[in-house]
């Protein structure tokens, strides 16, 4: 995957600057969790999801529609961001460094960064979390202890976005997971345009509770 890429000193990003970078459709990286520094990303080919497009299969519509979970949004986003950066056996580095952690839990504090959150039996099973700007979100990082997990918070979160009007979901690159929702890969200028018209609007994140769990079936009604 080509991308351009230029090296930034870590104090130099605010929150204030990254929602600029967001809105300029480039995003931040590090080249481990232990590298303090960090780097603009801005790839060739960039990964949406349609949400006019979301495709669902029809197991996975029966795990929502069974609430094997219970879904919380934006209760414990230290928790999911520590998860999303935990190393695994297929990926033993994460591009989640300290820096991000600091910035992305300051844009919490401030509204724009959201969690969708799977819990059973009072454990953090999985989850995800990214950022809203206008009618845009900008998928983050997903994680998953249980089977299906991550699926279920992916499948909450597109019910949420089209619930509140969102324009764009993206998932910055496409990966294999990502494919059985129906991702695709844009051209740079395809996305820049499709990012502008978002912007133009603005999503509501709460159109849907955020202070109640959302079952199965409400999800499922907004697809």
């Amino acid at each position: 995957m080509k991308a351009r890429s230029v090296p930034v000193r870590t104090p130099a990003i605010t929150p204030e600057i990254m929602l600029r970078a967001y809105a300029a459709g480039i995003f931040p990286m590090a080249e481990s969790a232990d590298d303090p520094s960090l780097f603009w990303v801005e790839p060739e080919l960039r990964g949406i999801i349609p949400l006019d497009r979301f495709h669902l299969s029809s197991r996975l519509a029966r795990t929502v529609r069974a609430d094997r979970f219970e879904i919380r949004v934006d209760s414990a986003f230290d928790a999911v961001i520590a998860a999303c950066a935990e190393a695994k056996p297929d990926r033993t580095e994460t591009w989640i460094n300290a820096r991000i952690r600091e910035i992305f839990g300051a844009l919490f504090a401030l509204g724009h960064v959201h969690t969708v959150e799977c819990w059973r039996e009072s454990r953090l099973v999985g989850g995800l979390y990214g950022l809203s700007l206008g009618g845009a979100f900008f998928g983050e990082s997903m994680f998953h202890r249980e089977t299906d997990a991550s699926k279920v918070a992916l499948v909450h979160l597109v019910a949420r976005l089209k619930r509140g009007g969102y324009r764009l979901l993206d998932t910055q690159f496409q990966t294999g997971h990502l494919a059985q929702f129906g991702t695709m890969e844009i051209p740079r200028d395809a996305y820049r345009h499709l990012l502008d018209e978002a912007l133009r609007h603005q999503g509501n994140w709460h159109a849907l509770p955020t202070s109640a769990p959302i079952s199965g079936r409400e999800a499922l009604a907004q697809l």
